[in-house]
């Protein structure tokens, strides 16, 4: 195989765009033991023996603020009523009165 041939096939395969997908790297695309996860952080570690260890300074801590005195609920009615569509067309009948 002449030279000039085989440099030409590979400065065409240098020269080729990759599709994006081929950057993401996923499970189907890489090795077998490859384990991607959801981008959760560790609590812990594996031991050994097969076990793990949960490490009480990786766990997530929540900060919840006193709401005793807070006025709005927490629960939304599933057959609340929309006062906002009831109040906006009270009010431009009242301001197309005025104007008559």
């Amino acid at each position: 195989m002449p030279l000039g041939l085989i440099v030409s096939s590979l400065g065409r395969a240098m020269r080729r765009k990759r599709a994006s997908s081929l950057d993401i790297l996923s499970s189907k695309r890489a090795p077998r033991d490859y384990y991607k996860g959801k981008n959760c952080k560790p609590t812990g570690f594996h031991t050994r023996k097969g076990g793990y260890v949960i490490v009480d300074e990786k766990l997530p801590r929540f900060v919840v603020p006193d709401l005793t005195d807070f006025k709005l609920k927490p629960y939304v009615s599933q057959c609340a009523r929309d006062l906002t569509a009831s109040t906006t067309s009270s009010t431009t009948a009242e301001s197309t009165e005025n104007k008559s």
